[in-house]
């Protein structure tokens, strides 16, 4: 789903404008972003919630040259589903059939001896 699919449905939903639904749509958007450069944590029960993990500064390197170079410390957004979106998305996938069990090779039965029998 993109943005605009995403803003399509709100529009839908709550039967207004698409101009009106994107509104809606960016501002949610920009609270969540502005949250999380404040540094807060933002919460959406059923949903899960959205926090900056710390990331530690090191030393990478330049693919193309494989030169040095030094990476900074920084804040990395991250979302945790909670259960509930867990529990609804595992549900909504349909269940796969269990393989076909088949005797392990070496267990096969040998063959039946062929010619007259007594």
């Amino acid at each position: 789903m993109t943005k605009a699919d995403l803003i399509e449905d709100v529009s839908q939903a709550v039967e207004v404008s698409r101009k009106d639904s994107e509104i809606i749509v960016e501002t949610i958007f920009e609270s969540i972003i502005k949250s999380l450069q404040s540094g807060d944590k933002i919460e959406i029960r059923g949903f899960g919630s959205f926090r900056t993990r710390p990331r530690k500064a090191r030393i990478g390197r330049n693919p193309k040259t494989g030169a040095r170079v030094d990476v900074p410390a920084k804040k990395i957004p991250y979302f945790k589903p909670s259960k509930e979106l867990k529990d609804v998305v595992n549900a909504a996938q349909p269940s796969e059939p269990p393989p076909e069990a088949a005797p392990p090779a070496g267990d096969a039965a040998p063959p039946a001896p062929s010619g007259p029998t007594a």
